[in-house]
């Protein structure tokens, strides 16, 4: 599930929105929320959503000074703006900052849905993901090589998707209808290695990447990165690495920001 933030001064307009991504665009959840630029700049320090989608113009601070400073935070952060006023010179500005779509008010439907899945695909490219979890019917033939590749393939892409999320053997079992013990040993068979083992690997390499690509706390890189707490996750990265997290982004800091 990718991560939205709706930055948006008018409640009525913002509940409206997120309505309509949760009905009609299933692949994203909108978990943040700001009623200006500087909440959203706020939010942004503790928490990475896949999609801002945000209006231009606010009480506060306009849309494409925020865009300013959240493109030095997060420069591959997609961005969606929505703006009643079809300016050239704010489209203009807004492709400058790398925008991903302009929308102009009062917003269709099909317009923000179709930007979505747009945004969706770039995602899915991004973290290799290709389709999601095989639905039970999918998987009552298992027994060929091609069936059982399928499935590991999708798993992997499941994990991607929900790194932060509840990745537990059990829980990923369910979703493709399948017993844990059996998917356990399918998954070893099939990848050399155990599904444990397959998940914090994964989950390193997510927090690599944020102590590269961002300037998030530590603490937010841990739970962006699925790990029980900070204190845990200090001493796995310790133990896998032969670093603490700070020396490793250190490492980066000179050519990342």
């Amino acid at each position: 599930m990718y991560k939205v933030l709706l930055v948006e001064d008018e409640t009525v307009i913002r509940q409206g929105l997120r309505e309509l991504i949760h009905q009609s665009v299933h692949s994203f959840e909108v978990t943040g929320e700001a009623a200006s630029g500087s909440e959203a700049i706020a939010y942004l320090k503790g928490d990475m959503p896949d999609v801002m989608i945000t209006d231009i113009r606010m009480r506060e601070m306009d849309g494409l000074v925020m865009m300013g400073k959240v493109k030095q935070m997060y420069p591959e952060l997609i961005v969606i703006i929505l703006s009643g006023y079809g300016e050239f010179v704010y489209a203009q500005r807004a492709i400058e900052y790398g925008v991903f779509k302009y929308l102009l008010k009062p917003i269709e439907r099909h317009e923000l849905v179709a930007a979505m899945r747009k945004a969706q695909l770039l995602l899915d490219r991004k973290y290799g993901v290709s389709t999601s979890l095989p639905a039970a019917a999918d998987l009552e033939q298992t027994g060929s090589g091609g069936d059982t590749r399928k499935i590991i393939r999708d798993i992997r892409e499941y994990v991607k998707r929900h790194i932060d999320g509840d990745l537990r053997l059990q829980t990923v079992a369910s979703q493709v209808s399948l017993n844990a013990t059996y998917l356990s040993q399918l998954f070893k068979n099939e990848t050399g290695v155990n599904y444990s083992e397959y998940v914090l690997e994964a989950r390193m390499e997510r927090a690599k990447w944020l102590l590269v690509h961002t300037q998030l706390k530590i603490y937010d890189v841990a739970r962006l990165s699925g790990h029980q707490s900070p204190k845990h996750f200090m001493l796995v990265f310790k133990q896998q690495t032969g670093q603490t997290a700070g020396e490793y982004r250190d490492q980066f800091t000179d050519s990342s920001f």
